[in-house]
């Protein structure tokens, strides 16, 4: 097919903004062509761009015979010129924002063709996501990827108009910085020109916008990439995006007065009202309460300790429990009404599979329904058991209450899981809600048990709580942090913390986490320098710009609101990245993928070397070896081999 060329063609209007006071009026439409349907005498043509859909129409009775033949070689995706007459519909379609209009061509250009796409780009197909996203390009033309990726750029826009309104200076920090021992692994870049040393590129910009609040700056704001090597979930990627605000001379209270005014507006945007302040909740009671450090508190449920009413049971699981002096709890939630006392043995079964899959023996269980009180231990439940059970709870009718019992990090991962099921099961959420709020007073240090130490909750960088500086070496485990993170609806959307400001307690910081002074010097000596030369307090917070517009856009996945995602197995399948690389390239970079190659070498004697022998003899001279065989490794013709070596 001969294509036409665009040549002079402009449009004069964007598909999706004509209506019907533009009737009458000679238009010059560009876009996609979504669909084509032939009637007969009357041909239809819905018309697509980044704005929008319009209906063309073409009657046969009336448009040039060379019109008529051109309209009739067009396709699903074909790119067209179009100009015509804006005329009112006699059929109006009440769910196209154009539908009470038409135009009726007068010319068509036909600009390219399309394939058929291999892939569904109507909203209403199901297509398989690893298609889509090897075909991400023809996938971004679906109407929600669009809107979500428009609505991307419209938060990216609200937030630098927002901290430049409260005096925020925006910076770029590097992308090839120094990698370092804590956080998740990094991505390592080889250095040519360095050979065996490595960039790594950045987990998060934090210790450069600290040394912006060294260098005088008080009030920087960053839209940065960040690239961290780890176990990928529907929330994460391996490179992501997010809001970085770091400032000085402020308390936590401070950087969450200037975060809450930002989304309460980014609520806005999309039609949800927010107000502020949002609620503040210790670290400990949203464990306590939720099970979790990110409550959804859109169900109201918490979970309660009833240990003490077991006391004296004859169930002896609960009544260990209570004998334990707190290594142990029995720890339940309660959901009122007659939807949940009416829960079947199926459902309560399938409770109990995920109690087991997360670590629990099982979830023991008391319901009141219609036919009276049931419960998995019902032969250990005396009439006066029961009704302390109901004091405790709150049962006052019908109702569910299930069990764990264990040390307190096991129970908390149960049931918070399970209170979320059961609260989705029951239709509990109100999914056009928006909640916030901020988790606050966490732990600064937990016990690592595979690297046999403390290590950073947040990150080494945090400063402890004041109250509990002097615990930091006598017992670290207790120490809290003036970290907080801010979450909507069960999503942490970000997290900050007050920053260590001087030399000597950040000093202290890396001796608590095991790391040694010359270590400290190596990894962060360029950070201790600065902190010894005027470093204000300061504080920060990171919102994750993927996950936030995510929940902005009520998506459940944040590979739908970035143009080009990665798969859980942090590949592109559209790109077909990561790949293998020229050989040159590795060579240069003095890398080595395969095993490298074994060489033996023996040991010859001569009065005298012939030439021949004379270079590779030479090269071996500086293989040494103090026991009878040692193993080297050489470099010949540019590959690397080992070379073993025996003294005789």
């Amino acid at each position: 097919m001969k294509l036409d060329r665009l040549d002079d063609f402009q449009r004069t209007h964007r598909n999706g903004d004509l209506r019907l006071p533009d009737a009458g009026r000679q238009v010059r439409l560009l876009g996609w062509c979504k669909r084509v349907r032939n009637l007969g005498s009357l041909v239809f043509l819905d018309l697509r761009d980044r704005w929008g859909l319009v209906q063309l129409v073409a009657n046969e009775t009336e448009v040039a015979p060379e019109l008529l033949a051109r309209l009739k070689e067009v396709r699903s995706e074909f790119v067209l010129a179009a100009e015509g007459v804006v005329a009112e519909r006699e059929q109006k379609n009440p769910n196209m924002p154009t539908g009470d209009i038409e135009v009726r061509l007068t010319s068509l250009r036909i600009l390219n063709t399309a394939q058929t796409p291999p892939i569904p780009l109507d909203e209403s197909a199901e297509a398989n996501e690893d298609l889509r996203l090897k075909w991400r390009f023809l996938d971004l033309r679906r109407e929600s990827l669009q809107r979500s990726l428009v609505l991307r750029s419209d938060v990216a826009h609200l937030i630098r108009s927002y901290f430049r309104r409260h005096d925020f200076v925006e910076f770029e920090t590097p992308i090839l910085g120094k990698s370092t021992p804590e956080g998740a692994r990094d991505y390592l870049v080889p250095s040519r020109v360095h050979q065996g040393e490595f960039f790594a590129l950045p987990q998060s910009p934090q210790l450069y916008k600290q040394l912006l609040q060294v260098a005088g700056f008080e009030r920087y704001v960053q839209i940065c990439r960040c690239f961290r090597d780890e176990d990928l979930r529907a929330d994460r990627q391996p490179e992501f995006t997010q809001v970085d605000v770091e400032m000085s001379f402020v308390r936590a209270q401070d950087i969450q007065d200037i975060m809450e005014p930002l989304l309460v507006e980014l609520a806005a945007l999309v039609g949800r009202e927010v107000t502020a302040p949002f609620p503040r909740l210790p670290y400990r009671d949203a464990m306590e309460w939720y099970g979790s450090d990110k409550p959804d508190t859109r169900c109201k449920v918490k979970i309660q300790d009833v240990t003490a009413l077991f006391a004296e049971s004859g169930f002896n699981l609960f009544r260990a429990a209570s004998e334990s002096g707190g290594q142990r709890r029995v720890r339940a939630l309660f959901f009122e009404g007659p939807q949940a006392g009416a829960f079947s043995r199926k459902q309560l079964d399938d409770l109990q599979d995920v109690a087991k899959h997360l670590g629990a023996g099982g979830l023991p269980y008391a319901k009141w329904g219609k036919d009276g009180f049931a419960s998995s231990f019902k032969k250990f439940v005396d009439p006066a058991l029961e009704a302390a059970l109901k004091a405790a709870l709150g049962v006052t009718g019908e109702g569910l209450a299930v069990f764990a019992v264990g040390p307190d990090d096991q129970t908390s991962k149960v049931l918070g899981e399970v209170r979320l099921r059961l609260a989705r099961s029951m239709g509990l959420i109100d999914e056009s809600k928006f909640e916030f709020l901020w988790v606050v007073d966490f732990p600064l240090l937990e016990w690592s048990e595979e690297a046999g130490r403390f290590i950073a909750c947040h990150h080494p960088f945090t400063s402890p709580h004041p109250e509990d500086l002097d615990l930091l070496e006598s017992d670290p485990g207790r120490c809290r942090a003036q970290a907080y993170d801010v979450i909507l609806n069960g999503f942490e959307l970000g997290g900050g913390s007050i920053r260590i400001h001087d030399a000597e307690t950040q000093s202290r910081m890396f001796r608590a986490i095991g790391m040694s002074e010359s270590l400290a010097q190596e990894q962060f000596g360029f950070l201790l320098n600065a902190l010894s030369y005027g470093a204000p307090p300061h504080g920060g917070i990171a919102l994750g710009l993927d996950r936030l517009v995510m929940l902005l856009v009520g998506a459940t996945n944040i590979r739908e609101v970035i143009a080009f995602p990665k798969t859980a197995q942090a590949r592109c399948l559209m790109t077909s990245a990561p790949s293998p690389v020229d050989p040159r390239q590795l060579k240069d970079l003095r890398i080595q993928i395969e095993q490298a190659q074994q060489w033996k070498a023996g040991v010859m004697f001569f009065e005298s070397v012939p030439a021949e022998f004379q270079a590779p003899l030479g090269a071996l001279r500086t293989l040494t070896a103090n026991a009878p065989t040692s193993t080297s490794t050489l470099v010949l013709d540019g590959e690397v081999v080992k070379v073993e070596t025996t003294t005789l």
